[in-house]
């Protein structure tokens, strides 16, 4: 199993008060003989006629030498994760989790917002310090 990263429990947590239910930690993926493993798996009550939404969070510290390499990585990892989901029938929607900071220098210029405005990639927005959600993308 691979290192988590530094703010796996902060999300858990900021996950947990804005009411979700962390269903796997790790979330397991096998495609084939590979088995690999997104961060959480969690689901919330949407409504009684509408069910449970389910989510799996992938979560990016971007804490290298280069937000661009990070953001490399995060992107191959989101990709291949979605398609394994899908490939599988995993119903469930999958976010990158970054932190404020991490958002508003990645994420508000050109570079992260044309992921963002070609919805190429989901993100969950958190407070690392009150380990809070601030913003889901796309809301």
């Amino acid at each position: 199993m691979s290192a988590r990263d530094i703010y796996h429990n902060t999300v858990k947590t900021a996950l947990e008060k804005d009411g979700w239910t962390i269903t796997h930690d790790p979330f397991p993926l096998q495609i084939g003989k590979k088995r690999l493993s997104a961060d959480l798996g969690a689901e919330r009550l949407i409504s009684a006629e509408k069910g449970l939404q389910k989510i799996v969070v992938e979560v990016k510290s971007f804490v290298g030498q280069s937000d661009v390499k990070d953001l490399e990585q995060a992107l191959g990892q989101y990709v291949l994760y979605r398609q394994i989901l899908n490939e599988t029938g995993i119903k469930r929607e999958l976010y990158l989790a970054v932190s404020r900071l991490t958002f508003n220098s990645v994420f508000t210029i050109q570079l992260g917002q044309i992921l963002l405005t070609n919805q190429i990639i989901k993100l969950v927005v958190f407070d690392d310090e009150s380990e809070v959600i601030v913003q889901w993308i796309p809301s």
